[in-house]
């Protein structure tokens, strides 16, 4: 009787052992985990009874944007969101140091008078004739709206010019140069201020934002003037806002890392681009740097949907800091079509500053006059050349005496 009672025992024992186990692996995986299991075909898989494979939750899918909407300091950090904590936290790479401004300058004025001065000959042979009649005058005109000065600034010109010839009767080249100069220096206008506004203030950095269509140079630009900024001695933070092409964050962030400059960028391709520069900004609060510069998308300005999305870019920003300069990226070799950009671009943020790329490839000159009077802005930085030093402050005199070489 014994033994039978000590053989149900075991029985029921086995039963709920089974039992439990079967629950056990009923169970569902916990939470932030996925499972997959393995092809019984394939030879890598394991043991028929070896259970499954337990991974990490993965990346949001390539394509796939976190929900729109502006971060706070209760919400999580967006998804995808990379944030170094300081310049130490960047990959090991060597760090350059950025050609010093007089340094630069200097290389990039002797570029200019080599590559720009296709308007000054023009301008100079015509002046220079034995006889200016109204033919000349003409063709002067021409050669002047041909560089994209613009209409009324050429009619400016050209009239101070024949008032000055007739009243002076030079013909003496040297001083017909010497008249051309000043003209132009009026109206390329020495008086305006062409500053960047990159002081850190009391409790918070300067704020840049860097706008313009597609292929002018606007990541390469912002790249390079991180160099310039480090060249003064400036603490900098990027923000990799372009979260529509292929590859930017990483652009930047190569370019950031030659320099030591860390960059907040997201992984997820299509990632909302405010939240990225909400939380640059951010991180340049809390790491109390001087400068923090934000990259975004190279818009079409017939696109309203994302230039909309731009204006909503600088009111996330404004959340929290003040955008201190507008920087809007021009292509100098798109002459008047770069002007339609500029009024667009205008419309949607209010444009502080121009920075002229590829002036080293054009004859176009005239369109830095044609942009400050439609829109009062400045032109403040020019781009010379594709090397990681050839961007430079904007200097009226270093620029006319370069046209006319």
């Amino acid at each position: 009787m014994d033994a039978t009672i000590i053989i149900y025992v075991v029985i029921a024992i086995a039963v709920i052992g089974l039992v439990a186990t079967l629950l056990l692996r009923g169970r569902r995986t916990p939470p932030g985990t996925y499972t997959t299991t393995r092809d019984a075909n394939d030879p890598a898989a394991p043991p028929a009874g070896g259970g499954t494979d337990t991974l990490e939750a993965p990346r949001a899918p390539t394509g796939t944007a976190p929900p729109i909407g502006v971060p706070t300091e209760e919400e999580p950090l967006p998804a995808g969101v990379e944030i170094p904590e300081d310049a130490a936290a960047l990959e090991t790479i060597p760090v350059e140091t950025p050609a010093p401004v007089q340094g630069r300058l200097a290389r990039l004025r002797a570029r200019l008078v080599k590559s720009n001065n296709a308007l000054g000959k023009g301008l100079l042979a015509l002046l220079a004739s034995d006889k200016i009649d109204d033919d000349v005058w003409d063709e002067i005109e021409e050669t002047l709206l041909l560089a994209d000065l613009g209409t009324e600034p050429t009619l400016e010109l050209v009239d101070a010019l024949k008032e000055r010839v007739k009243v002076e009767g030079s013909r003496n080249p040297e001083q017909v140069k010497a008249m051309l100069r000043e003209e132009l220096i009026k109206l390329v206008d020495p008086s305006i201020d062409r500053s960047l506004a990159v002081m850190r203030h009391a409790d918070r950095p300067a704020v840049v934002l860097v706008v313009g269509v597609n292929g002018v140079g606007k990541t390469t630009t912002v790249g390079k003037l991180a160099r310039v900024l480090v060249a003064e001695d400036k603490d900098v933070i990027l923000g990799a806002a372009d979260t529509f092409r292929a590859a930017a964050a990483e652009q930047l962030a190569t370019w950031g890392s030659r320099v030591g400059v860390p960059t907040v960028k997201s992984d997820v391709d299509g990632a909302d681009p405010a939240s990225v520069a909400f939380e640059a900004v951010k991180a340049g609060i809390e790491q109390e740097v001087d400068v923090v510069m934000v990259d975004t998308a190279g818009r079409l300005q017939n696109k309203v949907g994302l230039m909309d999305e731009l204006g909503k870019v600088k009111r996330v920003i404004e959340k929290q800091a003040t955008v201190d300069e507008v920087l809007l990226v021009l292509d100098a070799t798109t002459g008047q079509n770069g002007l339609n950009q500029a009024k667009v671009f205008a419309e949607v943020v209010n444009i502080t500053g121009i920075v002229l790329t590829k002036l080293d490839g054009t004859a176009k000159g005239g369109i830095v006059v044609a942009i400050q009077r439609s829109l009062g802005v400045p032109v403040k930085l020019v781009g010379l050349g594709e090397g990681a030093d050839d961007l430079a402050p904007f200097e009226t005199e270093d620029f006319v005496d370069a046209l006319l070489n």
